[in-house]
């Protein structure tokens, strides 16, 4: 069988991951887990695969990598965090606490 892009992934520590996609980005996330395992002989899921596949996309993106050097340099300002649950609203939590 030809190589896959993404290489086997090594040992590690299983990390619970949540995602929500599309039912097509579903159906080819099990597609490619079903030919990893064919390609490997280990079966891993979705959620261990992906991960990885991210990793490898974001390696073989030249404009990120190419962006990514541009922002070395910049000052990176804390990323606004929402809080959603029971009675309470969506709100920006940076710098400062709900009261």
């Amino acid at each position: 069988m030809s190589a896959l892009k993404l290489a086997q992934v090594p040992d590690r520590v299983p990390v619970k991951l949540v995602i929500t996609v599309q039912p097509d980005i579903k159906k080819a996330l099990d597609d490619y887990a079903l030919l990893y395992a064919r390609n490997y002989g280990a079966e891993e899921s979705v959620a261990e695969l992906i991960p990885y596949m991210l990793e490898a996309f974001l390696k073989t993106d030249a404009a990120f990598r190419a962006g990514r050097k541009e922002l070395q340099d910049v000052p990176r300002l804390p990323i606004a965090r929402r809080r959603y649950g029971k009675g309470s609203k969506t709100t920006d939590t940076t710098n400062k606490e709900n009261t």
